[in-house]
């Protein structure tokens, strides 16, 4: 895959993650659920990265925490 489409793919991924923070924000009833997806896809986008660039796909908990900040 090339370095572009697995930016892209990251780049989505994030929004992705993003929206589902977003909505878990106007959804305190559903926030738990909402947060976890949003933790799933940002777990997709580390795991991208570290598959283009040859790494091991188990982000710590540091790396998510950090990933979900931005």
């Amino acid at each position: 895959m090339s370095r572009e489409a697995v930016l892209e793919n990251v780049r989505r991924f994030r929004t992705i993650a993003s929206l589902y923070r977003q909505t878990a924000a106007f959804r305190p009833g559903q926030s738990w659920s909402l947060l976890e997806q949003a933790k799933d896809w940002e777990y997709r986008a580390l795991a991208e990265l570290d598959t283009y660039f040859g790494g091991s796909a188990q982000p710590t908990s540091g790396q998510l925490g950090t990933a979900m900040a931005a």
